[in-house]
């Protein structure tokens, strides 16, 4: 891939740049001590956690908490101050000593700082000792404790002297080695923290995301790594060619050497917890323990909280608020349907954070030029997708109905406007669907084959639109779960134009997607006769997926969701349904002026 690729949607040079009319960034008072250590470790990660407010959790912050379940705990006293200074924290007379205090949170505006410290431990002279834990073992380095790590000690160790206490020395407590190591609080500790928390205020202040690290083995085992995609900007900012950044990152030698390095996949190929729907009318899902209990009229199931990506709820199904409590707990979407599968929203937590980004997309969307190279790269994927599609499954496709697309999308890559847009995709997509029949089969031998006059919707009126119609709720549901999870504003679109209700920008995202994914399912549901002829119910001109049948197709759409691919620009395989985040993810970076162009998916 390359920029001069015509399915790339590049954006205007300005885009670029920060947008003249956006204000500064708001700049916290005060930098949390663990931002120290992050800004000492790696930059981009302390801008995401602190200034963006992106977290993800993975196995090993998970362990973290577990360590610190006890120290999060308050309890204790902190000792009686030296005599003179202010004694508003001061234990009581009769505490025990030696003291000891469990999440003590301290703040300084003339340090500029703040942070809870798990434990301190002090003597009745007013002397304490801050003590960190960490889930890991002490590492093999001289000290036992790195850098950043020791920098966060002493940030407590400051907070402890303004609030007026003797502090000489911190700790840092290795659960893995069970085992603690000593910090002494020197000069030169002292300006290295003091530093870092400057550079974390001057890079909040700058308002842009710092380089990813490049090719550096910090980035294995980071739970961030889906979210900052390092190895993956890296790569693309080398394609555009732009200019290296005024900050140099850090450069492993290995990446150094050789400039076409491969993308690492930092991140799981998919995700182990699976969506859960209900569809039996007059169905009720509720809460037990850490489970998820579905009763319907013929039977109950339960499933496991931990195990669930998402909940689909079709037509009239009752959710107790208990159950819809610790879903949003836990930041698994719900999501709503009709009876017949129409995607009509969702419940979700807390949105991200991230308020940057979404004043980046709204900005995005008034401009017609960056709207419209967006919209452009959907749709040549689109079309080519479709072409790629035929090429697989329609026996002997017509060359000239190839060519044809092939000539369409490149036209598309050119297109000055939406309505001329508008124009070509509804000409391939005419071309396409005229073709669709040809690339189904009737294994069931009953000699009824599945015909699609056309396509046509609200109400579909033929088995294979129904079908069709179906699957693109269910994408469309997926993509608006990505989009949302990144931050993006699914309403909100660059091609589908603001519609009350509609998601115009899952749609956008999506379009690329339809024939690997929505049209794929329908595809094989056919061919390996998961669907026959008499799955379909028919009232008047509708026809819909009887219940039976819609299990069934459910079933192979989520099947080819967690299906491994192989990214056609990073080359690492990972399941549809990670596709889609990582692509709502580099739209994130182009819409924050990270990257200039937004690759496409394209399968060959």
């Amino acid at each position: 891939m390359s920029p001069s690729d015509p399915a790339v949607a590049a954006l205007p040079a300005s885009r670029a740049k920060p947008l003249p009319a956006r204000l500064p960034p708001a700049v916290p008072a005060l930098v949390p001590a663990r931002m120290v250590a992050e800004a000492l470790y790696c930059e981009r990660l302390m801008y995401l956690e602190w200034a963006q407010r992106e977290f993800a959790d993975n196995a090993f912050t998970v362990e973290g908490r577990l360590v610190h379940k006890r120290a999060d705990t308050p309890g204790g006293a902190l000792p009686p101050k030296p005599s003179g200074a202010s004694d508003d924290t001061a234990a009581p007379a009769a505490e025990e000593r030696p003291y000891q205090a469990r999440s003590v949170w301290l703040s300084s505006e003339t340090l500029h700082l703040t942070g809870k410290i798990d434990i301190v431990e002090g003597e009745s002279d007013g002397r304490v000792v801050p003590i960190e834990y960490k889930r890991g073992k002490a590492p093999d380095v001289p000290g036992g404790v790195y850098p950043p790590q020791r920098a966060q000690v002493c940030a407590q160790a400051l907070l402890l002297r303004e609030a007026g206490y003797q502090c000489d020395e911190g700790a840092l407590y290795f659960a893995g080695s069970k085992l603690r190591v000593t910090v002494p609080i020197t000069d030169e500790l002292i300006a290295m923290t003091l530093e870092a928390v400057r550079r974390a205020r001057e890079l909040a202040s700058i308002g842009t995301l710092p380089p990813p690290l490049d090719g550096s083995p910090k980035c294995n085992g980071c739970s961030l790594t889906l979210i900052c995609l390092p190895d993956e900007t890296t790569l693309l900012r080398r394609l555009e060619h732009q200019p290296e950044p005024t900050t140099a990152p850090e450069v492993d030698a290995a990446a150094e050497d050789d400039e076409e390095v491969e993308p690492r996949r930092l991140f799981p190929a998919r995700d182990d917890a699976v969506p859960l729907y209900v569809k039996a009318q007059g169905g009720r899902v509720g809460l037990s323990g850490e489970r998820l209990k579905v009763w319907t009229k013929d039977a109950s199931e339960e499933v496991r909280l931990s195990n669930t990506s998402q909940v689909s709820l079709f037509g009239n199904i009752q959710l107790t608020t208990q159950a819809a409590r610790a879903l949003i707990e836990r930041d698994v979407p719900i999501l709503y349907f009709s009876m017949g599968g129409w995607f009509w929203g969702r419940t979700i937590g807390m949105d991200s954070k991230n308020v940057d980004l979404r004043i980046a997309q709204y900005e995005a969307t008034t401009s017609v030029e960056t709207s419209l190279g967006l919209a452009r790269g959907f749709i040549v994927a689109k079309i080519r997708n479709c072409r790629t599609m035929l090429r697989r499954n329609l026996p002997d496709p017509a060359p000239e109905l190839l060519s044809e697309l092939d000539r369409l999308a490149r036209k598309v890559a050119s297109a000055a406007s939406t309505e001329t847009l508008l124009g070509l995709e509804g000409t391939a997509a005419k071309l396409y669907f005229q073709a669709f029949s040809g690339m189904l089969r009737d294994p069931s031998g009953v000699g009824q084959s599945f015909e699609l006059d056309g396509r046509n919707r609200r109400p579909p009126r033929d088995p294979v639109n129904a079908m069709l119609s179906f699957a693109y709720a269910l994408l469309t549901k997926d993509v608006t779960i990505a989009l949302t999870a990144v931050g993006l504003d699914p309403l909100l679109g660059f091609y589908h134009r603001p519609h009350f209700g509609r998601p115009g920008l899952a749609l956008d995202m999506m379009e690329e997607m339809r024939p690997l994914i929505a049209d794929s399912v329908v595809i094989t549901a056919v061919n390996t006769g998961v669907i026959g002829p008499y799955d379909f119910d028919r009232v008047g001109d509708r026809c819909n997926l009887k219940d039976s049948a819609r299990r069934a197709f459910i079933l192979a759409y989520e099947r080819r969701m967690d299906q491994l691919v192989t990214h056609p620009v990073f080359g690492y395989r990972v399941s549809y349904r990670r596709v889609l985040e990582v692509q709502a993810r580099l739209l994130s970076r182009v819409l924050l002026g990270e990257l200039t162009t937004l690759p496409p998916f394209r399968t060959r």
